[in-house]
C-alpha cells in the first residue's frame, strides 16, 4: 500500500472518528434533553382535573372526613376520587327509648377541585321499645371550597342540600334543605379549630308547618401522634322547639392515607337533648 494510500486510510479514519465523536455528543446533549423534559413536573394548577380527567395521586391532598364529628370539613374531595363515610353502628338514648343506627352512609364523589356531591342515607335504624324501623330520607348535597382546599391555614366553603322524601316508615314524607358553611383554622402545630353554621328548613310535625332551624358547632382537633387524632365539640341547635345542647368528643386511627377509623361519645347538656349517644365507623377513599 503507497504512503499516499495508508495516509488517506489515516484521514479517513479519523474523520470517520471525529463524526462519531460529533454523533455521541449529539445523543448525550438528546439524552440529557429528553431527561429533564421527563423530570419537569406536574402543573399544579389542579383547575383542570376533574370527574373524568382525575387528580393525579402525587398531588391529592390530605384525606379530610365530614365525620366523625359533627361540624362538617370546608375541603372537597379531590376531583375524580371517590369517599365513603360510614357509621358501623350508631346508638341514642333519649329516655326509655334506644334508638339504633347501622351503617349511616355518606357516599362522596369530588366532581372538580373545588367540589363535590354527596349523597347521604341510613340504611337502617330501629327503636326499642318497638318503633319505627327501615330506610331512611335521602339527602343530596354539593360542597363548595370558597378557598382553603389545598393552601393556607383556613378554609371556608359553602354546602347547600336537599333531603329526598323515600316514603319509608321512618321518612316523614316531606321535601326539606339548607345551607351549611364550615370554616377551619389551624391554631397551631397539631391543633385546629372547625366552626359550623346551619341553617335547615324543616317540617315541624308538632305544628304541621315549615319552620327555620340553626345548628351550630365547634370542634377543637388535636394531632395526638401522626395517626393518631382526637376531638372535643359543642353543638347547639335552635328553632321551633326548645333548645338543644350537646358535648361530644372522639378519637380518629389513620390506617392508611385512605382509610381512617374513628369512634365518638356525645351527651346531652340540658332536658331537652337527647341523654346519650355511642358511635364508631369509618372512611374510606377510593
Amino acid at each position: 500500500m503507497s504512503k499516499c494510500s495508508a495516509g488517506y486510510i489515516k484521514i479517513m479514519k479519523a474523520k470517520s472518528f471525529s463524526g462519531s465523536r460529533t454523533f455521541l455528543i449529539a445523543c448525550a446533549v438528546g439524552i440529557i434533553v429528553a431527561g429533564t423534559v421527563k423530570a419537569e413536573p406536574e402543573s399544579r394548577d389542579k383547575s383542570v382535573y376533574h370527574l373524568f380527567s382525575p387528580t393525579p395521586r402525587n398531588q391529592m391532598r390530605e384525606l379530610s372526613p365530614d365525620r366523625p364529628d359533627a361540624t362538617e370539613s370546608p375541603v372537597t374531595v379531590d376531583a375524580g376520587h371517590f369517599v365513603i363515610e360510614t357509621s358501623l353502628i350508631d346508638w341514642r338514648k333519649d329516655g326509655s327509648t334506644d334508638a339504633y343506627t347501622t351503617m349511616a352512609t355518606n357516599l362522596k364523589v369530588g366532581l372538580t377541585n373545588r367540589s363535590d356531591l354527596q349523597l347521604v342515607f341510613d340504611t337502617f335504624s330501629w327503636e326499642e321499645p318497638k318503633g319505627a324501623s327501615g330506610f331512611s330520607d335521602i339527602q343530596l348535597r354539593y360542597k363548595y371550597n370558597l378557598w382553603g382546599n389545598d393552601e393556607g391555614s383556613t378554609a371556608l366553603a359553602l354546602f347547600p342540600y336537599i333531603k329526598i322524601p323515600t316514603g319509608t316508615e321512618l321518612s316523614n314524607g316531606k321535601w326539606e334543605g339548607g345551607l351549611i358553611i364550615p370554616f377551619s383554622v389551624d391554631l397551631c402545630e397539631g391543633i385546629s379549630l372547625g366552626l359550623m353554621s346551619e341553617i335547615d328548613y324543616i317540617f315541624d310535625e308538632t305544628s304541621a308547618e315549615y319552620s327555620l332551624q340553626h345548628l351550630g358547632s365547634a370542634v377543637l382537633g388535636f394531632d395526638l401522634t401522626a395517626r393518631l387524632g382526637a376531638f372535643v365539640e359543642y353543638i347547639g341547635i335552635a328553632g321551633e322547639t326548645p333548645f338543644q345542647s350537646y358535648l361530644a368528643g372522639g378519637f380518629t386511627l389513620g390506617i392508611s392515607e385512605d382509610f381512617v377509623l374513628d369512634c365518638g361519645i356525645q351527651t346531652g347538656l340540658n332536658d331537652h337533648s337527647e341523654e346519650l349517644g355511642l358511635f364508631t365507623g369509618f372512611t374510606k377513599r377510593f
